[in-house]
């Protein structure tokens, strides 16, 4: 029930290009001019956004210096594209959300009307030609994953496998009925993204997933961002909310979730780059909160990240070594992709923006709207336009963009799409091929561009090529190229013939991201077989008091304990001797403890009798929210008592607010226990209906950005939405954890609503003390 607008998911437009060429549309090349930043551009026309043909697009963008946009595929070759991955041939499959907005109320977004389509390039000349639709019939797919001789695609609430026969599609399989249960289409999972360590992860989801033979595994991991992630050369992840340029990990993804009475870890959810300024080229009054002070400047543009997804940790080889620590980011609200420059300093990540006062690539094309970046099979950038005018849900449509949407003409039309690629100029990109031979793969683990890396790594584990184990082993000794170590590690991770010894002699690698992996992938060969031989090089880590490794061994303590517990107690109480003031340390430790927190507590006074230690104030702090739960309200009583009001708190507040109604941090404040939700019925109505924009003081404590998101968006504008279900959510929330209020009825809601008829803007929170 917080602010998050038009963040990812747009889409309209197209057919007029064909009344403006009169021809079919011929998908070639095409560049952008170099531009020189000091020219002031051309006047904005704001009465209208007229579709426009891809080559014109593209003359209406500006690209950094040194770099060119080359068309690669648009209407009626695609349509509303949002994802997209690439097969060992480099062929890109698509996803089309047709079905996303096809007016401002959303008539019509519950028809089939999704796709996953082929590209193919038949003629070799480097840019598809032929359209393939593998599926159809679909409602608002989101995302794909090809895997082994199948592909994952994500059709909300479901995850399904459908195996690949010739391109078609053949055995479904449901892999997960709840993948994307709850939420509306701008708050549910995506991205499918296929990490290093050989795990599927999600932005927008707290599951991670994994085929094993026939079976599929599904475990906890971190909730993490909104629209879209990616992965660093070490396999940490990156991700973002709308209103954030950059969140990421300093730790490798699968560690540390294993405790749900901890709300956060140290080194997971972080913030890379805190810096949300924006630059568009162009007015930009077409966002959900124009109206508002501070949203954008005085000539109408917006000034920070309002749509901010798809963050791509660019690992290419294509555009130069000073490239290799970028991360370039999407604006469709403000037509335009960011770049970030990051660096680490130890464990940590952080990153600042590239450039001030202007971006990577802009566009005045207002219906240019990129909701997806990938690195590609040659190195390239792609980005994913979907191309529309309407890009908010309406869930939080606002009356004032509604105008803006009909001044514009920006509804129609709905079968426009493009996908570009970004490259240096004068420089050629020819995709990689990947071969057959598992030998040469092997090779190729150690290759420059991170796509092939990755894809080499995949294809030997779903072939289960086993007669290439003998140059993956001989590929770990390869020290001179930490990528091979590294992805020849994980390849034999999923192939399951690690060697003890192998795993050992990188442990005591001084090279830290070889240690770092080889740390990583302890959980899948720790066993009552193997354990006892780690042990001792796990404790000459702490005796060498290796703060990097540290936290990694206290993560490991989780799969000791099943195997030995005497010896991860000793491992536990070592790491706190140790590093009791480290609070990655202190983090990771207290996620191997679910349920045995307040045991703990007692055991720590006798291993660190200073209780202002780092490691008692985290403590401490899970143990005092355990203690506040247990005095919540029975939820399945609530959901008896108002069913309608728990849906609705599930699809629309509790992404922002946590399903424990302690609030999620960087996006909004607690509601249990909050005197705004407890309180006065008709300012807790107001606020529901119209929004609140903070700061906004809850239980004594003052919450503002970046703790918060400044603004909480309004679900009054949905005039299908119907009184009393905004009563039952209101009740939902007035009785449920440990507040006590009473009911709010249809009746109420209804004789605000109507007070408020004329109303278009949030509430300040003086306001509604006045």
């Amino acid at each position: 029930m917080l602010k998050l607008r038009s963040v990812f998911l747009l889409v309209l437009t197209c057919f007029l290009f064909y009344c403006h060429t009169n021809k079919p549309l011929q998908v070639t090349q095409t560049t952008a001019p170099e531009t020189n930043r000091k020219t002031e551009p051309a006047p904005v026309d704001l009465s209208s956004s007229p579709v426009i043909s891809p080559l014109e697009a593209i003359n209406k963008m500006r690209v950094e210096p040194g770099f060119e946009v080359k068309l690669i595929a648009a209407e009626p070759l695609v349509s509303t594209p949002v994802a997209l991955t690439f097969d060992e041939k480099a062929r890109p499959w698509v996803v089309e959300m047709d079905g996303y907005m096809p007016d401002t109320i959303g008539t019509g977004e519950d028809k089939p009307t999704g796709k996953i389509v082929i590209l193919e390039d038949t003629n070799q000349d480097g840019t598809p030609d032929e359209r393939r639709i593998f599926l159809d019939s679909l409602v608002l797919p989101r995302a794909i994953c090809l895997i082994e001789k199948g592909i994952l695609v994500a059709e909300p609430p479901s995850l399904y496998y459908y195996e690949i026969k010739n391109d078609r599609p053949g055995k479904k399989t449901l892999v997960d009925a709840s993948y994307a249960e709850g939420g509306n289409v701008e708050h549910q999972p995506n991205g499918l993204y296929r990490a290093m360590d050989n795990w599927i992860y999600n932005a927008k989801s707290s599951k991670r997933y994994r085929k094993k033979g026939d079976k599929w595994l599904i475990e906890p991991t971190h909730f993490r961002g909104q629209w879209g992630i990616s992965q660093d050369n070490y396999g940490r992840l990156y991700y973002n909310t709308n209103s954030e340029n950059l969140l990421g990990d300093y730790f490798t993804p699968g560690l540390g979730a294993t405790n749900k009475n901890q709300r956060r870890v140290a080194g997971y959810v972080q913030k890379i780059v805190a810096d949300n300024k924006v630059y568009p080229s162009r007015p930009t009054p077409g966002v959900n909160r124009g109206y508002m002070n501070g949203i954008l400047n005085e000539s109408k543009h917006l000034v920070n990240f309002t749509a901010a997804c798809a963050p791509l940790v660019y690992r290419g080889d294509l555009f130069g070594p000073e490239y290799a620590t970028s991360v370039f980011v999407a604006e469709p609200s403000a037509n335009l992709i960011k770049r970030n420059i990051i660096n680490e300093q130890g464990l940590v990540v952080k990153g600042e923006q590239a450039y001030q006062g202007h971006e990577f690539l802009t566009s005045v094309d207002e219906r240019f709207r990129p909701v997806n970046l990938y690195d590609a099979p040659d190195g390239s950038l792609y980005v994913v336009d979907m191309y529309r005018g309407i890009i908010q849900h309406k869930t939080y449509l606002t009356t004032y963009l509604k105008n803006e949407i009909g001044r514009r003409q920006l509804t129609q039309p709905l079968n426009c799409g493009r996908i570009y690629k970004i490259v240096p100029a004068n420089k050629p990109a020819k995709a990689v091929t990947l071969p057959g031979n598992p030998d040469q793969l092997v090779t190729l683990l150690g290759h420059a561009n991170g796509w092939v890396r990755d894809k080499a790594q995949q294809m030997l584990i779903d072939s289960k090529y086993t007669q290439a184990l003998p140059a993956l082993h001989q590929a770990l000794k390869h020290k001179d190229n930490s990528l091979l170590v590294m992805h020849a590690l994980w390849t034999l991770e999923g192939l399951g013939a690690l060697q003890t010894e192998e795993v050992l002699n990188l442990l005591r690698e001084p090279t830290w991201p070889v240690r770092m992996q080889a740390l990583s992938v302890l959980p899948s060969v720790l066993t009552k077989n193997t354990y006892k031989s780690y042990l001792p090089e796990l404790k000459s880590l702490i005796s060498q008091n290796d703060t990097l490794a540290a936290p990694y061994l206290a993560f490991l303590v989780s799969y000791l304990q099943p195997i030995d517990k005497t010896a991860a107690k000793t491992l536990r109480q070592q790491l706190v001797k140790s590093f009791p003031n480290n609070e990655y340390v202190a983090d990771a430790l207290i996620s191997t403890l679910p349920e045995q927190e307040e045991a703990f507590q007692k055991e720590l006074v006798v291993l660190a009798p200073d209780t202002n230690l780092v490691i008692h104030q985290e403590l401490r702090g899970v143990v005092a929210n355990i203690k506040s739960a247990r005095k919540n309200k029975d939820p399945k009583v609530l959901l008896k008592e108002f069913p309608k009001g728990a849906a609705m708190f599930t699809s629309t507040c509790q992404t922002c607010h946590g399903p424990d109604g302690n609030g999620v941090n960087g996006l909004a404040p607690p509601l249990n226990g909050s005197e705004w939700v407890t309180g006065d019925k008709e300012k807790l109505v107001s606020i529901v209906l119209f929004g609140l924009t903070g700061p906004v003081q809850v239980k004594g404590h003052l919450y503002k950005a970046p703790e918060i998101n400044g603004d909480m968006p309004g679900i009054g504008y949905d005039k299908d939405l119907a009184n009393e279900d905004i009563a039952q959510v209101l009740s939902y929330i007035r009785r449920s954890w440990q507040n006590n209020a009473d009911k709010v009825s249809a009746e109420e809601v209804a004789k605000i609503r109507q007070n408020l008829k004329a109303r278009q803007k949030a509430f300040t929170v003086q306001e509604l003390i006045k």
